[in-house]
């Protein structure tokens, strides 16, 4: 079995944010999906599970944390190139998310910011790595 990631995220709604995360390019997994959570891929290796968030308590003793108004994790994905990391924030604008700050270009690298309808935040980036070794010998 190859190593991969789950990403277990809190959600008001699961339904709306399995319409969300769908709108911007994850598939759900039916095998891993009910009514208390919906596992979403991203790639072979990369899973989300938007979980109710009555359900994710089940899950830790901890309080959880509003993403609204806190920052539990920052989340980033890789794209080949800017028209991707675009094409991405655009959709999850579309389907209700909000953008947290205009794109940022160091010229290696460009990046945009987007939080879903939970406050989740997702940095969509795009680097080429040759040219910031070039820049930060």
């Amino acid at each position: 079995m190859p190593k991969m990631i789950f990403v277990n995220l809190a959600v008001t709604d699961v339904a709306a944010a399995t319409a969300f995360y769908e709108a911007i390019g994850f598939t759900k997994n039916e095998q891993f999906s009910n009514d208390r959570g919906s596992g979403m891929v991203w790639s072979d290796t990369i899973h989300i599970m938007l979980l109710d968030r009555d359900f994710y308590a089940t899950f830790t003793p901890k309080r959880i944390i509003d993403a609204h108004t806190e920052s539990g994790v920052l989340l980033a994905l890789s794209f080949d190139d800017r028209a991707a990391v675009d094409a991405i924030t655009d959709a999850a604008i579309a389907a209700g998310g909000r953008e947290l700050h205009d794109p940022q270009d160091e010229g290696y690298m460009y990046s945009r910011a987007f939080a879903d309808l939970d406050g989740h935040g997702w940095g969509p980036f795009t680097m080429d790595v040759a040219a910031h070794a070039e820049q930060h010998p």
